[in-house]
């Protein structure tokens, strides 16, 4: 099992009770769920967990990046008598699909993706993995790493630079800084999304802002007759609005 920071509460709820995990997407960590404290301490009575993915953050690296992989690390985080609601955003949308195939012995109830990037051109698969094997880059100030892990995490323009989620994605070294998230994770590659759908064994949600420019309607629509449109907002909608993306676990809560 993977070392895998988390920021969680285990409060509790009985044995029922659902536990919330929520899963950040490429390049972030879990740290950028700390502004939804307010929602869960109001309305989720369960345990709720929100992790470094594998590579990411605080966690521990994998010897190789497969969706399977990352979910078979998650399950192992989980009570397997205890019932599941996964939020993921974009790659942990992903990651929230295949943990509710029940491959990986979790009891999902329900997966809701969030701006799952559906379709990939062969430019773009070729992009993410030569960034795979690109070298590290160490940066002479944490404000010039802040920068990289913002842009990296598509976090630009929503996130301070001394916020925890930043500084969770940056390590320092002798007077240097890098990104905490390892390159190889770009060469996870892509998602079979209508594979995990067919697999999905509790209820699927999928979502996307409607400014997203990783994904249309139209894509979704092809997958989902009822994915939820959250008007107003962009690729990371939980960051912009969380009481708006939050709605989607009303009716699990």
């Amino acid at each position: 099992m993977a070392d895998v920071r988390l920021i969680q509460d285990d409060a509790g709820g009985d044995g029922e009770s659902p536990t919330l995990l929520l899963l950040h997407g490429l390049g972030a960590n879990g740290a950028v769920w700390q502004r939804w404290r307010p929602y869960l301490d109001e309305h989720w009575a369960g345990r709720w967990l929100a992790p470094d993915l594998p590579g990411h953050g605080g966690a521990t690296p994998l010897p190789r990046y497969t969706f399977g992989a990352l979910a078979s690390s998650l399950a192992d985080l989980l009570d397997r008598d205890r019932p599941v609601v996964v939020l993921g955003h974009s790659l942990g949308g992903v990651i929230a699909l295949a943990l509710a195939s029940g491959w990986f012995g979790v009891r999902v109830r329900a997966a809701i993706g969030l701006g799952i990037k559906v379709q990939w051109s062969a430019d773009e698969l070729a992009k993410a993995g030569a960034l795979a094997h690109r070298p590290v880059t160490w940066f002479d100030s944490y404000e010039a790493a802040a920068e990289r892990c913002l842009r990296v995490s598509g976090l630009a323009g929503l996130l301070p630079p001394d916020d925890p989620a930043v500084s969770s994605g940056i390590v320092a070294h002798d007077g240097r800084w890098r990104l905490a998230m390892e390159n190889a994770a770009f060469g996870v590659g892509e998602p079979d999304l209508s594979g995990l759908l067919a697999a999905a064994r509790g209820r699927v949600v999928l979502a996307r802002g409607e400014h997203d420019a990783m994904v249309t309607d139209e894509q979704l629509a092809r997958l989902s007759s009822s994915a939820v449109n959250l008007i107003g907002l962009g690729h990371n909608a939980h960051v912009e609005d969380p009481s708006a993306v939050s709605a989607l676990l009303a009716p699990f809560v």
